[in-house]
């Protein structure tokens, strides 16, 4: 799966919000300084080519709508981050976050419980 430029990502987010909508729909979940309406077709387009997104014809005009679930999107994109900043080791990420100063104990304990709950699913599954 390809990666998405960051004014790509933040129309797939509006779109993932939104669920389908026009070029208009999504000008408008835009922050301020808005771009123009052409540079947003444009995205869409590019998203369109890319294989995230798809349209519904109306005429001459089209609702766009995710091909991608976020989800789907997300998990892909994790597991680039981690091929390519921690050396593909979940070990190295969970050792940098560890000695993160600016994550609280409570982030470390709740990290902490999640895994030792999702230990516990996994081995009981293999039983």
């Amino acid at each position: 799966m390809k990666e998405l430029t960051k004014a790509e990502e933040q129309v797939m987010h509006i779109l993932w919000q939104l669920g389908k909508g026009f070029v208009n729909d999504i000008l408008e979940k835009l922050p301020s300084p808005k771009p123009a309406y052409n540079t947003i077709s444009t995205i869409v387009r590019i998203l369109e080519k890319k294989g995230f997104v798809d349209h519904h014809a109306y005429g001459k005009t089209h609702e766009y709508f995710p091909k991608i679930s976020k989800k789907d999107y997300t998990s892909n994109y994790f597991k680039g981050f981690v091929r390519n900043y921690f050396n593909n080791s979940y070990q190295t990420l969970a050792s940098f976050l560890s000695n993160d100063k600016n994550i609280s104990i409570q982030d470390l304990e709740d990290m902490k419980n999640l895994m030792e709950e999702e230990i516990a699913k996994q081995k009981s599954n293999q039983s």
